[in-house]
């Protein structure tokens, strides 16, 4: 990622947890937190995919540390897939283990880690809730995606192959939550990732 990203291994629910830690490039202290969680592992998603990595860009240069991790069962991290549940608990051991007090926390996923960040919200309550969701290309139609605050930033691509445009306005309806579409692109944003970057950037203050 950058020079100064450092791997480390820390205790999970299931045993080691492989993490990415992106720090700010001259050391100065972070505003906050942010945590991503990488698309589906059966599909080959890794803390390394590109929009990933592309979020973690975005919130190093917002002034985050930024964590990546593989969840159980992917590189160093042990385990074995556990359909989303135990995927949720991953996120949650990560959070526990980096967020710094009285910092806020910012929490992002794309595809399925969209859906472990929804549900990881939902148990992270009162003083220890995010202070804002980042979802990119969440995977409303393969997972049961929880509700999410009115806040929470969605980009999704107008012609997404693996999770239907429609699928996210059908579960962003009920909730009166806006959708960021961009049109002509496709689910892992080839070719658009400055652009996805520059819209993370763009909506934050």
């Amino acid at each position: 990622m950058n020079s100064q990203t450092r791997k480390l291994l820390i205790d999970g629910p299931a045993g080691t947890l492989e993490c990415a830690v992106d720090q700010l490039l001259d050391l100065q202290a972070p505003r906050g937190t942010a945590v991503i969680c990488h698309p589906n592992p059966t599909q080959g998603g890794t803390m390394d995919n590109k929009v990933v990595q592309t979020l973690a860009r975005a919130f190093v240069q917002l002034g985050y540390q930024v964590v990546r991790f593989n969840f159980r069962g992917i590189g160093q991290s042990a385990g074995a897939w556990d359909e989303g549940r135990g995927e949720v608990d991953d996120a949650l051991a990560v959070i526990a283990h980096f967020r710094q007090d009285g910092l806020p926390l910012v929490l992002g996923g794309f595809s399925f880690g969209g859906y472990v960040a929804s549900r990881a919200a939902l148990q992270l309550t009162g003083d220890a809730a995010p202070e804002r969701l980042v979802l990119v290309g969440p995977a409303t139609s393969r997972f049961d995606m929880a509700p999410v605050p009115a806040d929470a930033l969605v980009i999704h691509g107008e012609v997404d192959d693996v999770v239907p445009l429609s699928s996210v306005l059908d579960w962003a309806r009920p909730q009166h939550l806006p959708v960021i579409v961009v049109p002509g692109v496709g689910h892992f944003f080839h070719g658009q990732l400055t652009l996805l970057k520059n819209l993370v950037l763009r909506s934050w203050h």
